[in-house]
């Protein structure tokens, strides 16, 4: 792993997680229940991550063969993420915000790991390795 990539990683997981959560708070203070909200608000920070990700974390062409493996993978992280976040809510008890957090930051370590091992690994030919 590369210390400045993995920094570049966390800016734009930071924007994404920001995307995530603040669409989280605006979908259930609006009355949507927390599962569906859950879901939406990761799928929008999905698009935005692979966006950062693709141009500003790993120097890569974004093509739609890349944005279906990182959804794929993506929906994997959705389902620890959303996991993570009904636990802290209903089993421990946390406020939603703050459960959605939690879940937040178990999906990204994951995310990370397998962006940099798989979705846009070093030797792929899609790759631009001038900025990465």
């Amino acid at each position: 792993m590369q210390a400045r990539q993995f920094g570049r990683y966390i800016v734009a997981g930071g924007l994404a997680a920001c995307v995530d959560l603040g669409g989280f708070v605006v979908l259930t203070s609006a009355g949507m229940a927390l599962l569906p909200a859950a879901v939406l608000s990761f799928a929008l920070a999905m698009l935005v991550n692979f966006a950062l990700s693709s141009a500003y974390v790993f120097g890569a062409k974004a093509t739609w063969r890349r944005l279906a493996g990182f959804a794929a993978f993506a929906t994997l992280g959705l389902c620890l993420n959303t996991g993570l976040t009904l636990s802290a809510a209903t089993m421990l008890g946390l406020a939603p915000w703050l459960a959605k957090t939690c879940g937040i930051g178990g999906a990204f370590v994951f995310n990370y790991a397998v962006n940099a091992l798989v979705v846009f690994r070093r030797d792929d030919p899609g790759r631009d390795t001038r900025g990465g």
